[in-house]
């Protein structure tokens, strides 16, 4: 568990995977560096973005035990936000601990800069952290259906057709 601001601690963590791990391979973006973007305790957790060399993506770390879910790495589950249900993939890494990891963009050559990618990963937060523009399903009667909710650990926790994708999270999809 983070109880207090674990930023540097995942850039510390990530620039060591970066180091060892990453290094030389094709996909890397040599104008991006490893920065945890906008931190926040959010429901229990630590909220933000991961902004790495390779990928962009929504960052999950425990805060308090009691609202921490764990997810075995490499599996997901959806975790519901404002703006929707997502998928996230679960990792557990020395020196961190678990946490859990949607991503946004790999790899990063349509970024120039490191100050393009941030932007785009502050904008991606606030997206995430605000009401969803698609209306509530209705129900027979008028009434709106309830939202799905999401199982811990299971793939098939939310109906595809009430999962945002990543395109339309982010704007992509006309």
């Amino acid at each position: 568990m983070h109880a207090e601001d674990p930023t540097r601690i995942v850039e510390e963590v990530f620039g060591r995977i970066w180091r060892e791990r990453m290094a030389g391979l094709p996909i890397l973006n040599p104008a991006l560096a490893v920065e945890a973007v906008g931190l926040q305790r959010w429901n229990g957790h630590w909220l933000g973005a991961l902004l790495t060399p390779w990928s962009l993506g929504v960052l999950l770390l425990p805060a308090e035990r009691a609202a921490w879910v764990s997810v075995p790495p490499q599996q997901r589950r959806f975790v519901h936000f404002p703006f929707g249900d997502l998928a996230f993939l679960g990792g557990d890494e020395p020196g961190l601990g678990e946490y859990q990891t949607c991503s946004l963009f790999s790899p990063m050559d349509a970024f120039a800069d490191q100050g393009e990618a941030r932007a785009t990963a502050q904008a991606s937060l606030a997206a995430l952290l605000a009401p969803s523009p698609v209306a509530p399903r209705q129900l027979p009667g008028g009434t709106a259906a309830p939202a799905p909710s999401a199982v811990p650990g299971r793939a098939d926790a939310a109906p595809r057709a009430a999962v945002p994708s990543r395109r339309r999270f982010l704007g992509l999809d006309a």
